[in-house]
Formats: structure tokens, sequence, C-alpha cells
């Protein structure tokens, strides 16, 4: 009998530990915390709270109600996609669990290379992200067609790979970390503190312009805030060019600015390109720090045996 190429083992691996992901109810349940806080929050008050905040800008002028809930709308589903890209691919992993049960063992004994095991980690990490992505994606899309759809092709395309590059962004990040962990307790707080906090520090909760100056150089320096914008130009740049049939282009920069469809480096205003290749860099240095941090822990182990 042939013996199963390392391509079926990463395979089969990795749709085990996606299988174990969606199985486990608690952590599904604790990785939707982010989005399912966005929207009891815009219910509650985050609707009327934009609403307002666009009124204010375009004082004197009217717009049509169905623009103001597409780009409310849009404004929702850009902050629950670019957190949770990152919050879910901080608790969809199955790495940590596989060493608190004992199942890493199992696999140290059997002929599955450790960068076989380590890359189904990481790829059942990335696909569970994008499912979970993908449906509030869909969602969005649902809601969006009720209540205003001005998306374009391109930049639908633009949601589209931003929900790729940040997803694989935050689950490198998660396994970097969780390649030092051992504890479910780790997990679980970390888990928890990064849903809590990366809303905030990203600029998903709140428009950057309301932080205070030190807040707002601090966020700028975070990889996750310009994410959060592309995400914003993706799902509002139609509703503002829907805006600029009626209003002057001042208010239309200004709601633009105000909602962090634009965004500023220390004074410079930072282009969609360069938005892109900061959140493409970035992850490729994650990609670097992965494979440095488990090739030194393999020669480590080897020299050690």
């Amino acid at each position: 009998m042939n013996k199963p190429s390392e391509f079926r083992k990463l395979t089969y691996l990795t749709f085990r530990n996606i299988k174990l992901y969606f199985t486990d109810k608690m952590t599904f349940l604790v990785s939707l915390i982010t989005p399912l806080i966005l929207l009891v929050l815009f219910v509650t008050f985050l609707n009327s709270t934009y609403e307002n905040s666009i009124l204010s800008i375009i004082e004197g002028f009217n717009l049509d109600q169905k623009l103001i809930d597409a780009f409310t709308g849009g404004w929702l589903f850009s902050s629950v996609l670019a957190t949770s890209c990152v919050t879910v691919a901080f608790c969809s992993g199955m790495m940590v669990i596989d060493k608190v049960n004992k199942t890493n063992i199992d696999f140290m004994v059997s002929p599955v290379k450790k960068s076989t095991l380590q890359l189904s980690y990481v790829l059942a990490n990335l696909f569970s992200t994008l499912i979970i992505a993908f449906v509030l994606l869909f969602i969005g899309f649902i809601y969006l067609a009720f209540v205003g759809f001005y998306i374009a092709f391109v930049d639908f395309l633009l949601i589209i790979f931003s929900i790729i590059i940040t997803s694989l962004f935050g689950t490198l990040l998660a396994n970097i970390i969780w390649t030092f962990t051992r504890s479910q307790g780790v997990v679980s707080g970390v888990c928890t503190l990064v849903s809590a906090l990366y809303g905030f520090i990203c600029g998903a909760y709140m428009p950057i312009y309301t932080m205070g100056e030190g807040m707002q150089a601090f966020v700028s320096l975070l990889p996750g805030t310009y994410a959060t914008v592309l995400f914003r130009q993706g799902f509002l740049n139609g509703v503002l060019s829907e805006m600029e049939k009626t209003l002057p282009s001042e208010m239309v920069e200004g709601v633009a600015s105000g909602f962090d469809v634009k965004m500023s480096f220390f004074g410079h205003d930072v282009s969609t390109l360069g938005l892109i290749l900061v959140i493409t860099i970035s992850t490729l240095v994650l990609l670097g720090i992965f494979v440095l941090i488990n090739s030194i822990k393999r020669k480590t182990k080897q020299r050690h045996a």
C-alpha cells in the first residue's frame, strides 16, 4: 500500500482542525463576540449617532435617507469585517487545544512532518476565519440590498482583498503567539482581550478623529488601522460618489475624513495603494517571523535530540 503523500496528510489535518473548531460551540461563540457587540451597539445607539454626525457635517443641505442608511450600514459592516478577520483568527486556532489535550504528542510519533502539522494549523485557522468573514459579508450585502447598495465591482474586489489579507495577517499573528502558549487559560484570556480591545485600537468602534492626539498617533502605527480604512473604502466609496451628486465636494470630503474613509499619517494622506502596501508588507513580515521561529525551534530540538 502506498503511503499517503505530505499533501494528503496536510489536507486531512487541515480539514480535521476546521471541523474541530466548528463543532466546539463555546470556542465558536467566543470568536463571534466582537461582531455581536458591534451589532448590538449599532442597533441601540451607534446608528443614530452616525446619522447625527452626518447631518451635522451637511447642515443646511438635504440628503436622501437611503444614502444615509447605506452609509451607516456600510460603516457598520466594514467595522464588523475589519475586527472579525483578526478576532476570529485568534479564537479559531486548534494548536493550543491540541497541546492542552496532549494530542500533539500523538502527532510527534506519527509519520507526519512537523512543518506539515504547523502548516495545517495555519491553513485551518485561515480557512475558518475566511468562512466566518464571507458569511458576515453575505449578511452585510443582504442588509445593504434593502437599505441601499452602492458597491461597484472594483470596490467589491477591494473588500475581498481586504478580507483575505487581513485574515492572513490575523492568522499569522495569532499562530506566532500560540507557538509559545500551552495553557487554555492563556488562550481564553488573549481571545477575550483581543475581542474587547482590537475594535478600539483599529478604529472600528469609533472614528479615529474622535480619539486623543496621542491615541491617534498610536493607532496610525498599527497595521490593523490601515486594514480598517481599506474596508471603509470598499464599502463607502460608492455612497460618497453618490453623495457628490447632491452635496458640495467639500462636504463629501468632510464626511469621508470624519468617518475614516481617508487616512493621514502624521499629516500626510495615505492613498489606497499605500494602505494595501502597509497591510501586505506587515503580513509578509509576520510570515517571515513565523517561519523563523519554527525553524529555530526545529533546529533546537534536533540539537537536543
